[in-house]
């Protein structure tokens, strides 16, 4: 028998996006209700092998039942635009994996889902699940045809079938459309008979059958019951016609439209990569290769010379002045403890392969590659100059003498594209092919380093690929006026960052040991508080256990048990949390054992033996906005809101006795930017004032005097001052603040009633992004926004958002660059001792000796503060201390 799956494609949305915490791509797209969705259907691809696959949608807003009942769905609160903008990209993904989806215009998913599946019984050959949040599906169970409804987020699902709904509910699968008619459903706007709830609606049906059952025999009724349902007869039988799904929409062939053959490799990797979807990537098996563009030339055949011996380098050495371009051959994704495999060197007559273990030798020659690489005189290409300069750094190798890095080029261009590898960059510029790593090397366990040729032939390629690619790049950046950001600013700063990462920054293991001991205690403080509150030992970490006792044992308010038990993440806990003080200790506990597990512990191992240090390493090419993201360990994601969190910086120490920390922060960069940029006169007098700049929104925004404002009036604007730098929406907001979508929608054109000249700027930026199709930051950093004039609705909606931000998050981005390259050169030139250590958002951590504190508190404040000219000035708060926690 054939088994159909159908997934009811808006429910499943909706809940993927509320169940997940906020998820997003380094171009800044939400991807949370992506990724639930995505994680479900693949469960349903492996679990339940179905021969035919469908997502069905809604295709509009008005459909025929809208005609009966103008107001049906009227009460639905708007689609927060954080979804919205993730629809077109579900769909996208869903023809990805080859699962086929229908839409049609006038109906909704339910009308698709029941039309097939009246059909399916008809035919009698077809097993059929249908997957929903929507109980409204109940009705169209039945001998083939069974009901997955999703409870508790996207992962617990109960299984529906017509007995299992006797069982349940006591009705029939056809007594569902009556249940509706009765107690109506709040969130399609039916409103059934006032007063009737499940429980009363159910007690009815058991006795009369139906809805037309119970309206002819009111006169068994009594009381206020009767007097409703008789003044309400028209709406229950109104009602139940809206929740009756319509089984007759015109479908041609679907049958063959929805038959399942599996997905396209290329297609589907291009998508989770692009989604950066990297566990599902390695679930599926799929890797960079499998983007290969079909149609691909394969490479010129060139002359490989592998040196395999000392007596040959001197080959090499012959031809050094003559090399254009090198690949640096880095195994591992963390350069601080990956290992040089090898070097390739290109030049116009041959491509010379060294393996790096004859680097370690000792002979003339050596020492001439060694002092070549060393050499600032020479000009040459490379991929990836940071992560090179990195690993070569660790076998004491000063890479210098680097004029053009392709894959900063590459991100330049186009920060929001996938493919930056050298082989996706090669198809973009319809250029010879080059196997992608997973073909030579293979990946995971399968891991292995293939004979001399073959990698010496990989390798030789990669370096020729690099020269092929920078006389197009350098053109590029050329005709988009890019070539300042690149060479004066990009460049320069991959350099800063790979001395600065090198050296790393001291941990005090001993005292952060100390503290997990700490934090073991007050976690076990808290525990004996659970406890005691409530009345019983059990394991809290169990969802099982603890909702037993939360719901079970002290009856706190919650939805219906599942078979898999009661939710207790976090969204649950923080509405409970009015109810008892346990949930209080819960949370708090929590929070702890987060803090302890990946932070404390999570930092311990990372520290590096043999240094004392934790070296991090700065991804430059990542993020769409330009900032840096940090990895191995994060050091940008330490929490500090929660003084525990906040506490493991003072385990951050200078790495020489007597000197300190010194940090320099930006205050509220953004911010200004915003104010230099759009011109708006109430935000750039705060600014050129040194006023409060959340108290001077409030001041405005609520019309009160400065002595007015209230902490909550100074919280709730500060909270939108950063959600418009962001583009928060009204949905966004309200969840910051706690507040209605109504309340904080009339913030939001409050503000802007205010602060006019930034609106003015917004619209105005989105209308030029429409001409040129990208946004520029002050530094002319590009972002290009192809969806800008897209017709769909929420492809269109994400893009002038991100035209509306990227301007000043980029900016903000740019301007602590041109800090951290003008400091760097600062030192240099002044011959100062001290060191720069990290860079985190807005703030740059540097370790001091005494004697030079002063002249680096006045030095680090006039850079930072000069960095960039704006309207406003750029204002920087400089502390010092014996570590990082007391340097703020």
């Amino acid at each position: 028998m054939s088994k159909l799956i159908i997934v009811d494609g808006n429910s499943i949305a909706y809940r993927a996006f509320f169940a997940l915490p906020p998820l997003s791509n380094s171009s800044g797209l939400q991807t949370n209700a992506v990724y639930g969705f995505t994680t479900i259907l693949l469960k349903l691809l492996e679990e339940q092998k179905p021969t035919h696959f469908l997502v069905a949608f809604d295709a509009g807003k008005v459909t025929f039942r809208h005609t009966n009942y103008k107001d049906y769905k009227g009460g639905r609160a708007k689609t927060p635009p954080e979804l919205s903008e993730q629809f077109p990209v579900l769909k996208d993904l869903i023809r990805a994996f080859g699962v086929s989806q229908f839409e049609i215009d006038g109906y909704e998913a339910d009308d698709i889902i029941g039309t097939l599946t009246r059909i399916a019984d008809e035919m009698g050959n077809f097993e059929v699940i249908v997957v929903s949040g929507d109980k409204d599906m109940l009705q169209l169970a039945s001998n083939h045809v069974k009901i997955a409804l999703t409870r508790k987020g996207i992962s617990d699902v109960e299984m529906y079938d017509p007995p299992y709904i006797m069982e349940k509910y006591g009705l029939t699968p056809n007594q569902i459309i009556d249940l509706k008619g009765l107690m109506g459903d709040a969130s399609d706007n039916i409103p059934g008979i006032p007063g009737v709830g499940e429980k009363t609606a159910l007690k009815l049906l058991l006795e009369y059958g139906s809805v037309e059952g119970v309206l002819a025999n009111t006169d068994q009724l009594k009381g206020k019951m009767k007097e409703k349902i008789v003044e309400h007869a028209d709406d229950a039988r109104m009602s139940k016609e809206l929740a009756t799904i319509f089984r007759e929409v015109p479908l041609d062939s679907p049958w063959e439209d929805m038959a399942y053959k599996g997905f396209e490799k290329r297609a589907l990797a291009e998508m989770l990569h692009k989604l950066e979807f990297k566990s599902l990537m390695e679930k599926l098996n799929l890797s960079g290769s499998d983007m290969a563009s079909q149609n691909q030339e394969p490479q010129a055949d060139i002359q490989t010379i592998a040196i395999e011996g000392l007596q040959q380098l001197a080959e090499v050495t012959d031809v050094l002045d003559d090399v254009q371009s090198i690949h640096v051959e880095v195994i591992g994704e963390n350069p601080h403890v990956g290992y040089v495999l090898g070097l390739a060197l290109h030049t116009d007559k041959a491509c010379y392969y060294v393996p790096f273990e004859l680097l370690k030798e000792q002979s003339h020659e050596v020492g001439l590659v060694k002092a070549w690489l060393e050499s600032a005189d020479k000009s040459i290409a490379i991929y990836d100059q940071h992560k090179a300069e990195i690993a070569l750094s660790w076998q004491g190798i000063e890479l210098r003498g680097i004029s053009f890095d392709v894959l900063l080029a590459a991100y330049l261009l186009d920060p929001t594209e996938s493919a930056l590898t050298l082989h996706g960059l090669l198809v973009k510029y319809s250029l010879p092919s080059l196997k992608a790593d997973e073909d030579i090397f293979s990946k995971g366990a399968k891991f292995k380093i293939p004979a001399i040729e073959v990698v010496s032939d990989h390798l030789c390629r990669k370096a020729n690929a690099v020269h092929s690619l920078l006389i197009l790049m350098k053109q590029d950046l050329q005709e988009k006026g890019m070539d300042q950001l690149f060479y004066d600013l990009e460049l320069p700063l991959a350099c800063v960052l790979a001395a600065m990462e090198h050296k790393g920054i001291k941990v005090d293991a001993d005292g952060l040991r100390q503290y997990s001991v700490e934090l073991a205690g007050q976690l076990d403080k808290i525990m004996r508080s659970i406890y005691e509150e409530a009345g019983m030992e059990f394991n809290i970490n169990s969802t099982k256990q603890l909702g037993d006792v939360l719901f079970d044992k002290l009856k706190l308010p919650t939805d219906k048990k599942t078979k898999t038990g009661y939710s207790t993440n976090v969204e649950v806990l923080e509405k409970l949390e009015p109810y008892h003080p346990i949930i209080s200790h819960i949370l708090h506990y929590r929070t702890l054992a987060k803090l302890q597990s990946t932070y404390v512990e999570g930092l311990l191992k990372e520290i590096r033996p043999e240094t004392g240090k934790v070296h991090t390493y700065y991804r430059q090419t990542i993020a769409a906005t330009g900032r840096l993201s940090s990895q191995f360990p994060n050091l940008q994601n330490i929490p500090i809101r929660l003084e525990e969190g906040r506490k493991i910086r003072k385990f951050f120490v200078p790495s020489q006795p007597g000197w300190s920390i010194l940090t320099a922060d930006y205050s509220q960069i953004e911010l200004r930017v915003l104010a230099h940029i759009s011109q708006d006169k109430n935000l750039m007098e705060a600014f050129l004032n040194d006023m409060d700049i959340h108290t001077k929104t409030a001041m405005d925004v609520f019309g009160v005097a400065e002595s007015a404002v209230d902490s909550n009036m100074r919280r709730q604007a500060k909270a939108v001052n950063f959600g418009i730098v962001y583009g928060i929406s009204d949905y966004g907001l309200s969840q910051n603040l706690n507040i209605t979508r109504k309340d904080a929608s009339t913030f939001i054109e409050q503000y802007f009633a205010v602060f006019g000249g930034v609106r003015r700027f917004m619209d105005d930026v989105v209308k030029q992004a429409r001409i040129d199709g990208y946004v520029t930051t002050l530094l002319n950093r590009r972002r290009y926004l192809p969806e800008i004039n897209a017709s769909n609705f929420n492809l269109r909606s994400f893009a002038e958002r991100t035209a509306m931000n990227t301007p000043i998050q980029g900016t903000a981005a740019d301007v602590i660059k041109l800090a951290m390259v003008q400091m760097d050169e600062r030192m240099k030139k002044d011959g100062l001792a001290s060191r720069m250590l990290l860079q985190v958002h807005d703030e740059l951590v540097f370790e001091v000796p005494e004697n030079e504190i002063q002249v680096m508190r006045d030095t680090v404040k006039e850079v930072m503060e000069a960095a960039l000219q704006l309207d406003v000035p750029l204002k920087v708060d400089v502390d010092t201390g014996s570590n990082w926690y007391e340097a703020k």
